[in-house]
């Protein structure tokens, strides 16, 4: 009976550890180089009444450089606030092992595309991408992420990262905080 135990213990840390299979939206190599860019995943979600918030990452490998592109796509019958990207924008990762990894911002000012649909919601898409800082990748393969903290061009705004998230607005299940634990070795060996 114990050996049994001990083996369905095994198996089930072998299942929880497991690297997700790579999914990817691009995948492509030829002389000119390399790109991959895995699929979105929703890492985070806030929905109250008219109003929508969902956060995406994708990672995406151009020449050997691996870089983060987050996407902030806002639904509501009110007024959106506007926020925008820029040079100086960074994305903070607070990881259980008590470190916080940093992302650097690549391009210069984007405050989104508002985009009206015909239900008479005000939506914005804001998509950025980040670049790694040389030393941090190893710690975002082994620590789950329990906070973000975007700085944006006027502001931050913090979120907390879930074990485990059912979207609204799927109905997927996903498993924000091992998002680079699952998802890093797609893109860096």
């Amino acid at each position: 009976m114990k050996k049994l135990l001990l083996i369905g213990i095994f198996l089930f840390s072998l299942t929880i550890t497991a690297q997700k299979p790579c999914d990817y939206s691009v995948n492509v190599k030829d002389s000119i180089g390399t790109y991959k860019e895995t699929k979105s995943v929703i890492v985070h979600e806030f929905v109250f009444g008219n109003t929508s918030k969902h956060v995406f990452f994708t990672l995406v490998l151009t020449d050997e450089i691996p870089s983060l592109t987050v996407t902030i796509l806002q639904k509501s019958k009110d007024f959106l606030k506007i926020n925008c990207l820029d040079k100086n924008s960074r994305i903070y990762l607070q990881l259980e092992n008590n470190k916080v990894v940093t992302l650097i911002a690549a391009e210069q000012e984007n405050c989104g595309t508002p985009v009206n649909d015909d239900l008479g919601f005000n939506n914005r898409i804001l998509s950025g991408t980040f670049y790694f800082m040389k030393g941090t990748i190893d710690d975002l393969k082994t620590s789950p992420i329990l906070s973000m903290r975007i700085k944006f061009s006027t502001e931050s705004q913090d979120y907390i990262i879930k074990n485990l998230l059912l979207s609204e607005m799927d109905q997927k299940t996903y498993f924000p905080n091992s998002y680079f634990i699952d998802f890093l070795p797609c893109v860096i060996d």
